[in-house]
């Protein structure tokens, strides 16, 4: 599991030319996809801005609500790809994708939460520690370095709507 949640993001780069290659997208999967993927980064936006990984037990924005708000905004990212692809076997490979590694990385996590944080995590997850007083700080996303999956988010539409206009769907 360790493995798999390390090298999470090298495997997207060996499963993402698979879903380009069985993408099938069109002018409105690639629009329906790209709304639903901006949700997604929203929340993950929203996310970085409060975090402070590896620090503290973030509580905070959508920490009050979600004990993974980033894991879940990549989740609606990749519902927003595959419905942009429009293929059955990208979508397909797109969620066992975030199934296997999101689900190692939260593990993973979640053991360096306690390990690191011990009683205070876990009243966390019980929702017994909540604090609301910090803000949003787009410099938190921006150290965060959420701008990454933004640069991802735009590469993947961009290369689907060049796939689209290519073979002549309406782009």
């Amino acid at each position: 599991m360790e493995f798999l949640a390390r090298f999470r993001v090298a495997l997207g780069w060996v499963v993402a030319p698979l879903v380009f290659i069985a993408a099938n997208p069109s002018a409105e999967s690639i629009f329906i996809g790209a709304l639903v993927a901006l949700a997604g980064e929203g929340i993950r936006i929203w996310a970085a801005g409060h975090v402070n990984k590896a620090r503290e037990v973030t509580t905070s924005g959508p920490y009050r609500y979600l004990a993974h708000p980033l894991y879940v905004g990549s989740s609606v990212i990749g519902a927003g790809v595959a419905l942009a692809a429009a293929n059955l076997i990208a979508a397909a490979l797109v969620f066992a994708y975030l199934a296997v590694t999101l689900r190692a990385a939260i593990r993973n996590e979640e053991a360096f939460l306690r390990r690191t944080f011990g009683d205070q995590y876990d009243l966390y997850r019980q929702q017994q520690i909540v604090n609301c007083d910090r803000r949003f700080s787009a410099a938190r996303a921006i150290a965060n370095r959420e701008y990454r999956a933004v640069a991802g988010l735009v590469a993947a539409m961009l290369l689907l709507a060049l796939k689209a206009a290519y073979f002549r769907k309406e782009v």
